[in-house]
């Protein structure tokens, strides 16, 4: 199995220092970043590594936050200069302001966000360098009465010196002061408190090994809520000011998390691996969650649910707490040696997320669950031309946030699923218990974990993990029919010309009618594959993802796809539902199904839909096909009878969450003139929805909504929806978004030219929410003239940004736009691209815009017919 990839120019050189140093003195340039080769140069001479970090935390936020820091170490080598990452923003020389190896100041020089040590300074074996520091702030996302770090993929050396690297795992320990009044959380127990002249000072125990993108804290005015759950005590740090919605979900919440640790202990057979299990609800923290051990962070809208929650919000955040907790193991206890594998810590978390979940909702149908959640996100970036593997190559930490992404949060669960029904369940979950203790509190690649799981199965995996794991793409799935039913067989494909994988995938095909269909197993390999069905009668279909589980393009044959699109709302399987829905989807961007057909069959399906899962797969699909893929006179025709079937949906839906998907898309589509007046009596309580309380945060987006179609009371209807926001954090999001929702164009332009300051954009999702007003399909047109731009300031965006934003960025840019005219400055805007733009931001944005390329395709080829 191969090791670590050093792909890649070299990373650093050793040159002579310049005339102003000693001419004997040789000293290290490394790269900036963390190339890999210096990495495993590293990792090959740094051994039993400990941190002892303190931090003092002013109260203003133009007041720097200062340092020092205490790695101990075992250094096998001390022949080589020592490298430490330290690249804050005021530059690292002067950030350090006093180093010393083994209690004697020493001499040191910085280069390209590097201290290096000469070998003169060095000690072999054990060693302590000590070094006091101005903490840089790109990582620290400080407000005025809080702060908390975020230092994945590899932001830790932004703020301290330190090896940010994943295999140098190491034990933390710190002291934090903050201002009086603010409570702080790290990943150790807190083992002393004290508080002196407006200060307050915590002391945290040391940690087990963990890697520095997982060392963590956050401090501020929070309040806690604590409980006990199965003899282990939890608390949630959060900032909420409705103390009704915190008492309405607080015991759901930690319901959930005890649920998922048991779970877990349970299947992997290894007790929780860490000290405690707190948790931080951030205001608009830029992911859905973060796995730090003992200081989980969580998006605190993901966690604390509106009344009017969807059950698809309920069942995400279960699948979040049980992704994040899933992390303890996969991940936390087990890292990744290089984050070219980072996708194994989230595959894991997904994959167990989605048996975790299960229990705790009985009354979902969970193979419909993994479904939705998976399926239309992978296919959203492996039909693109920016696809990609989904181990991808990597020879840099700074470029690690452009890896993740639907290829490795969606893809890779269903790709590890195939993996566990070829082996079995319980030959997997050995193999995966055999992983996890051999590796535990260390670091694996992916062949280690292949390697404990080839030894349970016949299956070559390695050429298995080459089409799944190493390539990208999708297989192309046709039906061939014989002659009067007789005879049936699955065609696979591969769509890049001269590559011919095979991905051997076990699945179900649907094969019958509306009122006698059965599902017959078939394992895919080869370019033909024989369905073992009936001959007679003939088939009035043929649907190879008739149980959800074939991943690829499925192309119907004819009959099929005329049958399916007219008898959709009469199967009675709700998982049948779906996929057809999804294999629909795909035909029509494939251009198979014509876009009026699919919002026809959709409208009655929701006019009659039972089932909430699927009610909201064919919300988000109608609302797609109607802002997207239909001309503005298709609109037009189409718009009474859509906003009819939803608020018909709304009336006839007995659970209030039901309730709510449907009213939820009726106000991000309505723009006929009762439909909008509708909506302002619902946002100004003149009139009420049965069974639907409306919060504030429902009433916020009913506002926008309004503002965005420019209704004539816009201004006093924002102006009166912010005396009604009682939260300070929301307040401060509602004021920043609230140009991007002016009539007046030139208020929105110079929002958008506010963006261009790295300062405005910190919150990251008040930004995107801005940008998606901006590119609404009802302002587009106007905000042409932004699409270069803001093409032109991804670079910026990616290295001031965190991990989601450029990826965010771009999806919010060209949201609401399906125009010739778009699609052509994307298009003009990469072609004059050097070869040496970074291929990570061009797939990123080929990814965005698939859906453009294709809207404007789709609607040229109607405008034709």
């Amino acid at each position: 199995m191969p090791g670590r990839r050093t792909r890649g120019a070299a990373a650093c050189l050793v040159l002579a220092l310049a005339a102003c140093a000693p001419p004997e003195r040789e000293v290290m340039v490394p790269d900036s970043g963390i190339p890999i080769t210096l990495a495993a140069e590293r990792a090959a001479a740094i051994g039993d590594l400990s941190h002892e970090l303190e931090f003092v935390v002013p109260g203003s936020v133009d007041e720097p936050v200062s340092g020092r820091i205490v790695s101990r170490m075992t250094l096998a080598d001390a022949s080589r200069p020592l490298v430490i990452d330290f690249a804050p923003e005021s530059g690292t020389e002067n950030a350090v302001h006093a180093l010393a190896v083994n209690g004697r100041p020493a001499e040191f020089t910085t280069v390209n966000g590097h201290i290096v040590i000469p070998p003169s300074e060095l000690e072999g074996g054990e060693m302590a360098v000590a070094i006091d520091f101005t903490a840089g702030d790109r990582a620290l996302n400080r407000g005025p009465d809080f702060v908390y770090t975020l230092f994945v993929p590899a932001l830790a050396h932004t703020v301290f010196p330190v090896f940010d690297q994943p295999d140098l795992k190491a034990r933390y320990s710190l002291r934090l002061t903050a201002p009086e009044g603010w409570t702080a959380v790290s990943n150790g127990a807190a083992v002393s408190e004290s508080v002196d002249d407006g200060r307050v000072h915590v002391e945290y125990a040391e940690t087990p090994p963990i890697p520095t993108y997982l060392f963590a804290f956050a401090a501020g005015r929070f309040q806690v809520e604590r409980a006990e759950r199965n003899g282990r005590a939890f608390r949630m740090f959060h900032r909420e000011t409705d103390a009704d919605k915190v008492l309405r979900n607080r015991d759901r919440v930690f319901d959930l998390h005890a649920t998922a640790l048991a779970e877990l202990e349970a299947y992997t057979g290894i007790p929780y691996p860490f000290d405690k299990f707190d948790f931080v609800l951030v205001p608009a923290f830029q992911f859905n969650g973060m796995e730090h051990p003992g200081a989980v962070y969580y998006r605190d809208s993901s966690i604390l649910l509106e009344q009017s929650a969807t059950q698809g919000q309920r069942l995400r955040r279960a699948s979040l707490i049980a992704h994040e907790t899933a992390h303890m193991w996969f991940g936390d206890l087990v890292t990744m040696r290089w984050f070219d594998d980072v996708w194994m810590k989230e595959v894991f978390a997904n994959f167990m997320a989605a048996k975790i979940v299960n229990p705790s909702f009985p009354g979902v149908d969970h193979d419909l669950r993994f479904l939705t959640a998976h399926y239309p996100a992978a296919y959203g970036v492996d039909r693109t031309a920016g696809t990609h593997p989904i181990r991808q190559e990597l020879d840099n930490l700074d470029e690690a946030g452009g890896l993740y992404g639907a290829i490795i949060y969606q893809k890779a669960p269903i790709v590890m699923r195939q993996l566990e029904s070829i082996l079995g369940e319980d030959a997997f979950r050995a193999g995966v218990r055999d992983y996890l203790t051999d590796f535990r509190f260390g670091n694996a690649e992916w062949p280690d974990l292949i390697e404990r799981l080839d030894e349970r199965t016949a299956i070559d995996l390695a050429e298995w993990s080459r089409a799944w794991v190493e390539q990208p793409g999708r297989p192309r799935i046709e039906t061939e029919r014989g002659g009067d039913g007789a005879g049936l067989a699955l065609l696979q494909s591969d769509p890049v010309q001269g590559r011919g994988l095979d991905w051997t995938q076990r699945i179900e095909a649907l094969v019958g009618s509306v009122d006698d269909h059965r599902a017959v197993p078939v394992q895919l390999a080869g370019p033909r594959t024989e369905v073992d069905a009936p001959a007679a009668p003939p088939p009035d279909f043929v649907l190879p993802n008739g149980s959800g589980l074939a991943y690829g393009d499925v192309v119907l044959d004819a009959a099929s796809r005329r049958y399916l699109l007219e008898r959709f709302t009469d199967f009675t399987e709700p998982l049948t539902r779906g996929a057809i829905w999804i294999t629909l989807w795909e035909e029509m961007l494939g251009g198979r199904v014509p876009v009026g057909e699919l919002m026809d069959a959709g409208l009655r399906d929701l006019a009659v839909e039972d089932t909430e899962q699927v009610a909201q797969l064919l919300l988000d699909g109608v609302r797609g096909l109607f802002w997207r893929y239909s001309t503005a006179a298709s609109r037009e025709e189409i718009a009474p009878r859509l906003e009819r079937t939803l608020r018909a949906g709304i009336e006839r839906s007995a659970a209030s969450s039901m309730k709510a998907a449907y009213f939820s898309t009726f106000r991000s589509v309505v723009t006929t003139t009762g439909g909008v007046a509708f909506l302002e009596r619902v946002w100004r309580g003149e009139e009420s929805i049965d069974g639907l309380p409306l919060t504030e945060t429902d009433e916020t987006a009913v506002a926008e909504e309004l503002a965005l179609r420019s209704h004539p009371r816009a201004a006093g209807i924002l102006e009166e929806q912010r005396e009604r926001i009682q939260n300070a954090d929301r307040q401060a999001r509602f004021d920043f978004v609230v140009p991007s929702l002016s009539a007046n164009a030139d208020e929105r332009n110079r929002f958008f030219d506010r963006l261009a300051d790295p300062a405005n954009r910190e919150r990251e999702l008040w930004v995107l929410d801005g940008l998606t007003h901006l590119n609404h399909p009802l302002r587009a047109e106007a905000s042409l003239e932004h699409l270069r731009a803001g093409l032109e300031m991804l670079v910026e965006v990616r290295d001031t940004g965190d991990i989601f934003f450029p990826r965010n960025w771009m999806a919010s840019l060209l949201a609401g736009h399906a125009t010739p005219e778009a699609a052509d400055i994307v298009r003009a805007f990469l072609a004059e691209q050097d070869p040496d733009y970074p291929p990570r931001l061009r797939r990123v944005i080929l990814q965005a815009a698939d859906p453009l390329f294709r809207a404007v395709e789709i609607l040229e080829g109607s405008a034709n017919n």
